[in-house]
């Protein structure tokens, strides 16, 4: 079959490698950032990093498909798609087990107090009382968005002997059989959980999910795992929490602007460059509001990166070996579907 003016950004060289031998008879091409995508593009593939907007849609009239490597399209402007009939596939259930255990992953690390004990390693200041632990064994777990990661890290926390709670606004009360938990409202949950993990897609009702107003209604001390969408925390509250003491711990695999971790926390701005911010942005807000709340969450999600208790990895708890053949694979098939459909596919050697 010709060249069909594929095109994928942001992928790594073991995706590429992969999906050139699923799509070989495609010729796909790569990018690695989504403003070198030729306007000639009819399908193109992106990651959770590449935010797909009106402008660039504007500006790819040919375009026919977007074929995102997630489960969720919040980066994708889909009422602009809808309006331009460019169709939106994404994958489903290529690593609920993946993310579950990341989640594990970031509450021992909290729970183990990973971080202390890395930095007492390095400076050689081993104080016994600042190392130590706590058990999981009996604490409570409040699982909010019980989709098929949430039941995969319920089903974990019983081998840790858990006791768990699950808020969902569609329960399946066989589950609760099965995996031996309750549902129940979000203010219990709440306000009965050691340890809150965050499992919920991001839209226009859960942004901000937890606020200032339901933070309030947590455990003293309590922990927050958040593996979903970095919106679903409003982080002003939380780092309000966390000065407190309010809050015990947090451990984050996404933040609502992902370009510190892309950046490197330390070096995207400094101490001066974020007091510099903090005295201008009256001045500056009336020029460019929008670029100043840019800078103003930078320098917030900088600092709580920085703060001790805090654990945190750079957007990858999905990703494992596994999960990656997982995700080409259904991406190649959701694209090869696309085209055996669709039979008006404009090819490279129509000109």
């Amino acid at each position: 079959m010709p060249h069909s003016k594929i095109y994928f950004v942001g992928a790594c060289n073991d995706e590429k490698r992969r999906l050139q031998e699923l799509l070989s008879e495609e010729k796909p091409e790569f990018f690695s950032h989504l403003d070198k995508v030729p306007a000639a593009a009819v399908v193109l593939s992106v990651s959770i990093g590449e935010r797909v907007t009106r402008p660039f849609l504007e500006s790819h009239p040919l375009l026919k498909l977007i074929a995102t490597r997630t489960t969720g399209c919040d980066h994708i402007d889909a009422v602009a798609c809808k309006e331009k009939k460019i169709a939106v596939k994404t994958v489903e259930e290529y690593g609920e087990n993946t993310v579950a255990e990341h989640t594990f992953a970031l509450l021992l690390a909290l729970t183990r107090n990973l971080r202390t004990c890395y930095h007492a390693v390095q400076s050689g200041k081993l104080v016994c009382q600042d190392l130590r632990g706590t058990d999981l064994f009996g604490k409570t777990l409040g699982v909010i968005g019980c989709g098929r990661v949430g039941l995969h890290v319920i089903r974990i926390a019983q081998g840790f002997r858990m006791k768990v709670l699950g808020c969902d606004t569609r329960p399946h009360p066989f589950q609760t059989e099965l995996l031996n938990f309750s549902y129940t409202d979000l203010q219990t949950l709440l306000s009965e959980s050691d340890i809150i993990s965050l499992h919920l897609p991001l839209n226009k009702a859960t942004r901000h999910f937890l606020d200032k107003k339901n933070l309030a209604l947590c455990k003293p001390g309590v922990l927050i795992i958040n593996t979903a969408r970095g919106a679903l925390l409003d982080m002003e509250s939380v780092m309000e929490g966390l000065n407190d003491g309010r809050i015990g711990g947090l451990g984050l695999d996404v933040l609502e602007d992902e370009s510190v971790f892309a950046g490197g926390a330390t070096s995207i701005l400094s101490r001066q460059i974020a007091e510099r911010v903090r005295v201008s942005s009256e001045s500056e807000a009336g020029k460019n509001p929008s670029r100043v709340d840019e800078i103003r969450t930078v320098v917030r999600d900088h600092r709580v990166m920085q703060h001790p208790r805090v654990v945190f990895t750079p957007h990858t708890a999905y990703l494992s070996v596994e999960s990656m053949e997982r995700i080409c694979s259904l991406t190649a098939k959701n694209i090869l579907s696309f085209l055996k459909k669709t039979e008006s596919f404009p090819q490279a050697n129509e000109g």
